[in-house]
């Protein structure tokens, strides 16, 4: 211990003499300098970037697509200049820069899809540096670990395979007796029924048996079905054997591109990240949402009356804005059905937000009428108009389609008389509208046959938040308000 303490202090002694002896008899010479300035410069280590990372557009956005670049490499950049547009699961957002530089590395190109949360999708110098020197920084780590793998693989095959496992001898002897899942399973994957070890009453093969059965087999036979589509050759081949009976592929057999498809095959279209998450959030409100419905016939020769008397003062309206109308001052009218369900109960909402139902080439999205109750039916039908638009032209904002309370869906003018629509979660209720039709009925003060316009809706509910009996007086004060527009203005 001691010696070791001494070598040390010797050590360290030796150290700072050779330091002065350097200073003293060598001094610094310019070209030192300048080498030295060299390796510790911009051209020799590059120029540190500000990264440009994928963001969160909207509040269910995992991944987005590189739909644009609005800026080119090596242009000047201020905070707020729009850098790309990006196609979240909404809609397409134009993505805008939070610092002042210039643009020096693009690494995701446009086109790019699916780059998930906080991948780096470009660089950014500050003003007055080199843009071309910029410090291009390593790949993840996860990167090279997926290389391994592919190493193994390759190393596989060399490995003599393992002698298979020798064919189960027959169990049962004399007539079989099987159930109808066994004998679907058995035949399916062509094994003989002979092999299975009966565990039934009276030596009935169950289901149980035939996937136990399945489990120990050494090679199941592939039906023919699955192997013709795996050779597709212009040469004629013989006639495949017709199939055992029930049997029948699990997955149909994939398409050859640039080949016309055989019977039985399927064609593969990529899902747009919005037509994606439609599918998660309609999947999740049918399967945990517990849906009502309840539907009511509206008189509307009002507001085909009132709509004439307003075009002839040039203010032109359509049936759907009543409708915008109507549901949110009978919203406003009863504030509980204006709620949402979270993990701990209702919550009630203090705005009123229509949104709307619009079909866009990538799917359905539902911008949002703020503030419907407080807003006139031409202000309402300008605003609609102007949010239908952008939706599809893909230029919504997030602002303009989160956050609803209430959801229509207009079939109308397609002609659907009448249908059911599918919760929007998190809210509680969506209004289905139906095309407005001529019936004739009975007017009870005078025993006469009459026309009348009506129009099937249907309110879908949440069970949890709205019953059957709140449904109920929602639907029938919402008939009033459309019957009458007068009780509008007053609300």
């Amino acid at each position: 211990m001691a010696a070791s303490l001494r070598l040390g202090r010797q050590g360290i002694l030796f150290g700072l003499r050779l330091s002065n002896l350097i200073n003293v008899c060598g001094p610094t010479n310019p070209w030192q300098e300048q080498v030295r300035h060299f390796f510790q410069s911009p051209w020799f280590l590059g120029v540190t970037p500000l990264k440009v990372q994928m963001p969160a557009l909207s509040p269910t956005m995992e991944e987005g697509n590189i739909v644009k670049w609005l800026k080119k490499e090596g242009e000047a950049v201020a905070a707020g200049d729009a850098l790309c547009e990006i196609e979240t699961d909404k809609a397409v957002v134009t993505m805008e820069s939070n610092d002042d530089g210039i643009l020096a590395k693009i690494l995701m190109e446009e086109g790019s899809r699916n780059v998930r949360l906080g991948t780096l999708i470009a660089l950014m110098v500050e003003e007055g540096q080199d843009w071309k020197q910029v410090e291009i920084p390593p790949p993840d780590a996860a990167a090279p670990s997926a290389a391994p793998p592919a190493t193994h693989a390759t190393a596989a095959p060399v490995v003599p395979p393992a002698a298979p496992p020798p064919p189960p001898k027959p169990a049962t002897s004399g007539p079989l007796r099987l159930s109808p899942a066994a004998r679907h399973i058995l035949d399916t994957h062509g094994i003989d029924p002979k092999l299975a070890t009966p565990t039934g009453p009276r030596g009935l093969i169950t289901k149980e048996d035939a996937l136990n059965l399945l489990k120990t087999s050494p090679a199941p036979k592939i039906t023919p079905a699955m192997a013709a589509p795996a050779a597709p050759s212009p040469v004629p081949t013989p006639a495949a054997a017709p199939p055992p009976p029930g049997s029948r592929p699990n997955i149909p057999p994939l398409s050859v591109p640039g080949k016309p498809g055989t019977p039985g095959t399927f064609t593969e279209i990529p899902a747009t990240n919005v037509r994606r998450v439609i599918a998660q959030r309609l999947t999740q409100s049918k399967t945990t949402i517990p849906h009502a419905y309840a539907s009511v016939d509206c008189d509307m020769a009002a507001v085909m009356q009132l709509r004439k008397d307003l075009a002839k003062e040039q203010i032109k309206v359509s049936v759907n804005d009543f409708i915008i109308k109507a549901a949110a001052v009978t919203l406003k009218e009863m504030p509980e059905v204006n709620v949402t369900w979270s993990g701990d109960g209702p919550l009630a909402l203090d705005s009123i937000h229509i949104s709307i139902a619009v079909a866009t080439d990538k799917g359905l999205i539902t911008p949002i009428i703020k503030d419907a109750a407080n807003k006139g039916v031409q202000e309402i039908s300008a605003n609609a108009k102007a949010l239908a638009q952008k939706a599809r032209d893909g230029k919504l904002l997030p602002e303009e389609y989160q956050g609803g309370s209430f959801s229509i869906s207009n079939l109308g003018m397609f002609g659907i008389s009448g249908f059911s629509a599918v919760i929007n979660p998190p809210q509680a209720c969506i209004l289905a509208v139906g095309t407005s039709r001529a019936e004739l009925r009975l007017r009870e003060d005078d025993q006469t046959l009459h026309t009348q316009q009506l129009m099937t809706v249907t309110l879908s509910s949440d069970g949890r938040l709205v019953d059957d009996e709140l449904a109920s007086r929602f639907l029938d004060k919402f008939r009033a308000n459309l019957e009458q527009p007068q009780r509008m203005v007053l609300a």
